[in-house]
């Protein structure tokens, strides 16, 4: 058996991964579990310590994580200083804003209450967190999307995104392999594509083509 663990984003409480869920589990035979953290109240330190226990506690013989948004930034944290387990797994980063976020960088500079909007986990990874690079052992996947409807047509986001996160900011030095596909920010966890593609890094370690999908270059 092998799970795969998901992690929401900002704001969220994990219920958009159900259809997710469903797909890696019924088409792709994962055992998967949804991990839920407060985005807002909790630090990132935090919340990378609690996914830590939770990753622990979690049964199979290979463990994966895939992280939506700020999600794929507290997995790579809690990967980055805490160890875990002895067990293999492969990580996938889907729209994770790790070169920073100018969406982000808009609603912090809401008078009084942008950053306090934004959260503290956000505020930690993103806004202070600087770009980030990946030297650990376990491969990691991210996928970015290229279908421009969000928040980012207000906050100016330029070139390729998915409408809240764009293309250059998902890159990441080290990482194994990264796939652009024609999904915005949200839709992709509702995506069949999204799933087949995250179900072939975590087989293989590279998004190998698949049927019925479309990519381009990041």
């Amino acid at each position: 058996m092998e799970t795969v663990i998901l992690l929401h984003g900002v704001w969220m409480s994990g219920a958009e991964l159900v259809v997710l869920k469903r797909r890696l589990k019924d088409e792709h035979g994962f055992n998967v579990r949804i991990f839920s953290y407060s985005s807002i109240g909790a630090g990132l330190e935090e919340n990378a310590h609690r996914l830590r226990e939770f990753v622990a506690g979690s049964r199979g013989k290979r463990v994966h994580l895939v992280g939506h948004s700020l999600g794929g930034v507290v997995m790579l944290r809690m990967m980055a200083r805490h160890r875990v387990n002895d067990r293999p797994g492969r990580l996938v980063c889907l729209g994770s804003p790790l070169q920073g976020s100018r969406v982000a960088r808009m609603f912090a500079g809401i008078p009084w209450f942008g950053r306090h909007l934004l959260g503290r986990t956000l505020v930690d990874g993103v806004l202070e967190g600087g770009a980030l690079s990946w030297r650990g052992e376990r491969e990691v996947g991210v996928v970015a999307g290229s279908l421009n409807l969000g928040l980012g047509t207000f906050a100016g986001v330029t070139g390729p995104s998915d409408g809240t996160v764009a293309v250059s900011e998902t890159w990441l030095p080290g990482a194994a392999d990264h796939i652009v596909l024609p999904v915005s920010h949200m839709s992709m966890l509702f995506a069949p594509e999204v799933a087949a593609h995250v179900n072939v890094f975590l087989r293989e370690g590279r998004f190998a083509p698949v049927a019925g999908t479309a990519t381009a270059d990041g």
